[in-house]
């Protein structure tokens, strides 16, 4: 079996997700090596002792690896990999366009592989020449594995939610950074994206720019979507917070773990409970405290994202806005609670009857519980990877 390379060091969550499916890939029988970013010299000192010719692999996230780091670049600039010639299998959790400067410059024997299915046709549309697939959804973590989860009934939170906030203003700078004409263009795009939230922003953005200009060369959308990611993050952020102003202000109480809900404008802020900012496995152990977990989606509109995964795991209600891959997996009011973004005035509604109900609340989570536990852990997303890096097909 091949001998694979992963990352930690940097940014934590990636850090985690790459010591679970190392953990599950040891399990299958690989030998495994961490490589600690926050220590190079003496991690790529341990990575040759590990390194095999022609049986060792990279599987990384974001890009990690090969986004500049001189450690990994000879005195010609060439990439570790390439002189090494070790295969890499890049996991990338954010939209491709805000990695059109490292997909310009890939290692030779690159693996692109996306979390959102409307992610992996960007790329063949964008980028044919770089090899992708397969779809690889993320997945969660049980913290405590076969341990029963705390009843819904004994739990500490009504409500809580995983994430940070970060005020829209802070992307206005981006918007109006040229003239009136321009700053109307990308509010036309905003105000598209708001009261359609089905659609993507590429799919947003080039009916704009159709719209605006007429037919609009490929190489040139190319290059407008790389600069449109404060568009994704404006929208993001916007629904994010409206969301749970919309619970606080309707008397619900919501713990909130991560920075930047300070920020946040609230009617009744008294209901907004700021908490601390945690690691991976703090995250965790708090929804094992959960009844509620609320999950509002990155704008992965054929995806998924891991808080839904850990939220079941831990033995939370899910409460979360849809996709399409998510239509064909949950069930709204049998293994999670299904909100539309386009109706998010009904949400204190929904969190209210699922708290006033604990023993419908438990019948839920033990549903959602189940379904993670049989086909999106961590383990199962290794088990993806086995098979891809064992095939050899590039």
């Amino acid at each position: 079996m091949k001998k694979i390379m992963f990352f930690e060091g940097d940014i934590e969550t990636q850090g985690y997700f790459s010591r679970q499916i190392a953990e599950a890939m040891q399990e299958i029988g690989h030998d495994v090596f961490l490589y600690d970013l926050s220590r190079p010299w003496s991690s790529t000192e341990k990575f040759f002792r590990f390194f095999e010719k022609g049986n060792t692999v990279l599987v990384n996230f974001n890009f990690h690896g090969m986004s500049g780091e001189e450690f990994f670049l000879d005195e010609n600039g060439r990439m570790m990999w390439d002189a090494l010639d070790i295969p890499s299998y890049n996991i990338v959790v954010d939209h491709p366009m805000y990695y059109h400067h490292f997909l310009e410059k890939v290692p030779a024997n690159y693996h692109h592989i996306s979390i959102d299915r409307n992610h992996e046709k960007y790329m063949e549309r964008f980028f044919p020449e770089i090899v992708r697939g397969p779809f690889l959804p993320l997945a969660g973590t049980e913290l405590y594995p076969n341990k029963s989860n705390a009843p819904i009934a004994c739990r500490r939170y009504d409500v809580m939610m995983v994430g940070n906030y970060c005020a829209p203003k802070t992307f206005e700078r981006f918007i109006t950074r040229i003239d009136d004409e321009y700053t109307a263009f990308y509010y036309g795009m905003i105000d598209d994206l708001m009261a359609n939230p089905h659609r993507t922003v590429e799919e947003v953005a080039e009916a704009h720019l159709i719209d605006e200009l007429g037919e609009v060369p490929e190489e040139e959308l190319k290059k407008t979507m790389a600069a449109l990611t404060f568009i994704d993050l404006y929208v993001r952020y916007t629904l994010r917070g409206r969301i749970v102003q919309e619970l606080v202000d309707a008397g619900i109480r919501v713990h909130v773990f991560g920075d930047g809900w300070d920020l946040l404008p609230c009617r009744h802020e008294e209901n907004l409970i700021l908490m601390n900012n945690l690691d991976s496995v703090g995250c965790l152990k708090k929804l094992c405290q959960a009844k509620i977990s609320l999950n509002v989606m990155p704008w992965f509109k054929d995806g998924a994202h891991d808080r839904i995964f850990n939220s079941m795991l831990n033995g939370a209600v899910c409460l979360t806005d849809s996709s399409v891959y998510l239509d064909g997996i949950l069930h709204d009011d049998v293994d999670s609670s299904i909100y539309s973004l386009k109706q998010i005035e009904l949400l204190p509604e929904i969190a209210g009857k699922l708290l006033a109900d604990p023993e419908r609340m438990q019948q839920i989570a033990d549903a959602g519980y189940q379904l993670a536990r049989s086909g999106h852990t961590w383990a199962h997303r290794a088990g993806q990877l086995h098979t891809l890096i064992e095939s050899g097909l590039s």
